[in-house]
């Protein structure tokens, strides 16, 4: 109804304009004619008055008898007055209250010294006259002015009686105008829109409950708009996932490492530095008795990191957490990574414990950790750990801001942890070019809006250039959540966003490893998984693998459940197969962490219990932080490793698990609800919830033929090694440089 409204609206304000122009000028037209017409009866009649009063002025008692002349035409149709000016000062005039007035005496002058006839219009007496004056003469001599007054007000009366008919004229052609225009668009415009915006919504499938209410109150286009952008957008996202499932390796040129990348970024950064900011730090040195040890942690961010600083060296700003960490440290909290090979530098930050537990453990992984993985933990949102949240970004941005030389940077963002952090670099720095990779996933626009300070968190993301994601979905998700929350300009068809001026671009970047760890192993002729076997009681077994933090998100309980389900179903695996778990500890210091890890050892012990047999139990909950070679051993080992991830935004450890298994031998069973599951559809595809599911797949891999096993592998193989974290990283970063 709006748009008929507007067009109506559109259509009559044109209407105005057309008709008020053509009567304007109509009117101007006629005023000059009328006009005219008395400027011809002044002439004709001061013609005439002229050699009257002229004859008058030869004899000696002229005043008198001009006087006289002038009563005679007293109450004349439209001649209001006359005035005779004698040069020597003298003025005769009709009616005689004009003698005393100075009334056009400036104009008769203007006559005498000109010779010439005047014609002006002025006015006298409350009303618009018209003034005609023209010399008199005695013999060769100018001796005065002769001037008629005409009433003008008839043009005046007629005018206003012109523009008062053109209002009937046009409000009648108003009225006609908006009911035939009514009907016309109703059946040619709106109509046919309001049908297409219909059929293209349920093409789309439809919107959410909030998008339905906000669109209640749109326009037909609005709604057109709204559905035909986002069936571009899905299209495009769909296209987008055919062409991550279809990728194949046509060549080993393709495959990027470690020195390509160094040779391609050190030709594209051209001298400038890269910087990179993470909370997680790549590298811990901890007290082991009276010697300090540097471990690797574990965390997606570094796995995928740290060899691209290795390749390109740099800057990286990151907490520091370990209990050795500020004695190993320069004066500028400094340190050359790795320990055995240094080629980038690590700047440590210092969180006092009240910023550490408002930063990281209550706003980050309290609220946003839970609220984007839309996990079955409530999240917490405290204003005093958003206070903290935002200290320590400015914190880190400060940091950050000292160590920038005047070559515009390069500025690589890590995660959730500092979402603020952009926009306070680019105020300070406008010329920074930043990218900000998130590695969770990001919620639809209802769960996000969950978070009180959406707006200011999407205001900072937004300051950054390049927004990664690991998956489209997540990036179709970002921009619906800024098209709710924010006043912006999308474009769908780009997926860029512009506010305030600035545009920030929006890529998935599927996160990958750097490929198979560089572990030494020891020549010895022997099998070197064979200790491993006789540590666990492995020998003989099928053997499962985990390997993941203790977080809720994981899905440990569902993958537990899930072995407990395949020894009912199938009895002959009990006593054959064994599922280990390495699970590292997290975030011990939230409470819902450490509940969820209570249910988790009971729900273990409840299961070994049931199925114990001897020395057997069916698993193997290892609870500590493990070594690199450790975990790689133990992925060669298994038959199977299982990602039960209720939500993730990759998951590196089916990629770890893909790239260790040289031999083309394991399986991998994955959840759906990865981002791994976009690429990796060779996979064992599982629903985390659906525990019979994921049972019958354990199976599956126990009972699959060699020849399926390595056809599988081969194809996810093939996948890693190409799409690497080199790559990875060339693809962002060649993005944000194109920003340039």
């Amino acid at each position: 109804m709006r748009l008929t409204f507007r067009l109506i609206i559109s259509l009559l304000m044109a209407t105005i304009l057309v008709v008020a122009s053509f009567s304007y000028f109509q009117s101007k037209n006629e005023e000059k004619r009328l006009n005219e017409e008395l400027r011809l009866r002044a002439t004709v009649l001061a013609k005439s008055f002229k050699e009257a009063v002229e004859s008058f002025l030869e004899r000696t008692d002229q005043p008198d008898r001009v006087q006289k002349f002038l009563e005679k035409f007293q109450g004349h149709k439209r001649l209001v007055g006359v005035i005779v000016d004698m040069k020597d000062g003298l003025r005769l005039a009709l009616p005689t209250e004009l003698v005393a007035e100075d009334l056009f005496k400036k104009e008769s002058l203007k006559v005498i010294d000109q010779n010439a006839p005047i014609d002006i219009n002025s006015k006298w007496a409350g009303r618009k006259v018209n003034y005609h004056a023209v010399p008199l003469t005695k013999g060769d001599d100018l001796v005065g002015a002769l001037g008629l007054i005409h009433d003008r007000t008839f043009i005046v009366r007629q005018m206003r009686e012109f523009w008062k008919q053109s209002a009937i004229t046009f409000s009648i052609l108003a009225m006609i105008l908006s009911i035939v225009s009514l009907f016309v668009i109703r059946w040619s415009v709106t109509g046919p829109i309001a049908r297409i915006a219909e059929l293209v919504r349920r093409a789309v499938g439809g919107e959410s409950s909030q998008a339905s209410k906000a669109l209640q109150d749109k326009s037909d286009i609005e709604k057109l708009l709204y559905g035909v952008s986002h069936m571009a957008a899905s299209l495009k996202a769909a296209r987008l996932d055919l062409i991550e499932q279809s990728r194949i390796v046509n060549a080993e040129g393709t495959i990027w490492t470690k020195e390509r990348l160094k040779d391609y970024l050190k030709s594209k950064l051209q001298g400038k530095q890269l910087y990179v900011i993470s909370n997680r730090e790549p590298y811990i040195h901890l007290k082991k008795g009276s010697e300090i040890e540097c471990i690797t942690p574990a965390s997606g961010v570094v796995t995928a990191l740290d060899p691209v600083l290795q390749a390109t060296g740099g800057l990286w700003i990151a907490h520091g957490a370990g209990d050795a960490d500020r004695e190993v440290v320069n004066k500028e909290n400094k340190i050359r990574v790795p320990p055995w090979k240094p080629t980038f530098t690590l700047k440590r930050m210092w969180l006092t414990p009240e910023e550490e537990k408002g930063y990281y453990y209550g706003f980050s992984n309290e609220g946003l950790w839970p609220l984007c993985h839309i996990s079955h933990v409530r999240p917490v949102f405290r204003i005093e750990d958003w206070n903290y949240y935002r200290e320590v970004n400015r914190d880190f941005a400060e940091a950050l801001l000292e160590e920038l030389d005047d070559l515009p940077p390069m500025i690589l963002i890590q995660d959730y942890h500092f979402a603020l952090l952009p926009k306070m670099i680019k105020e300070k720095r406008p010329d920074a070019k930043i990218a900000i990779f998130w590695h969770i996933p990001w919620p639809n626009a209802e769960a996000f809006g969950i978070c009180p300070w959406q707006e200011e968190i999407l205001e900072g993301m937004l300051g950054s250039d390049l927004i990664g994601f690991h998956t489209q979905f997540h990036c179709n998700n970002f921009l619906d959540t800024v098209d709710h929350a924010l006043e912006c300009k999308i474009n769908w068809s780009s997926f860029e966003v512009t506010r305030g001026g600035k545009t920030s671009v929006v890529r998935p970047f599927p996160i990958s490893i750097s490929g198979t760890p560089n572990i030494e192993m020891q020549e010895t002729g022997k099998d070197p998984l064979e200790p491993l076997r006789q540590e666990y009681g492995l020998k003989g077994k099928k053997i499962g693998i985990g390997v993941d933090r203790i977080d809720y998100t994981k899905g440990l309980l569902e993958r537990f459940r899930s072995i407990e389900r395949v020894l009912e179903k199938y009895p002959y695996l009990v006593g054959e197969l064994v599922f280990v778990e390495l699970g590292a500890p997290s975030r011990t210091l939230i409470g819902s962490y450490q509940d969820h890890l209570k249910e988790v050892e009971k729900l273990v012990e409840k299961i070994n219990q049931r199925f114990q047999k001897g020395n057997y139990k069916p698993i193997l909950f290892l609870e500590e932080h493990h070594g690199q070679k450790k975990i790689f051993d133990f992925y060669r080992l298994a038959d199977f490793c299982l990602v039960s991830s209720l939500h993730d935004g990759m998951n590196l450890v089916a990629k770890e698990f893909v790239s260790a298994r040289e031999d083309e031998e394991g399986v991998l069973i994955l959840s759906r609800f990865t981002g791994a599951s976009y690429e990796f559809s060779s996979a064992l595809l599982v629903n985390p919830y659906d525990i019979e599911g994921t049972a019958e797949a354990i199976h599956q891999a126990v009972t699959m033929l060699p020849e399926e096993k390595r056809e599988r592998m081969r194809k996810m193989r093939q996948i890693v090694k190409e799409y690497n974290i080199y790559r990875w990283a060339a693809d962002m970063i060649t993005a944000l440089i194109k920003s340039f």
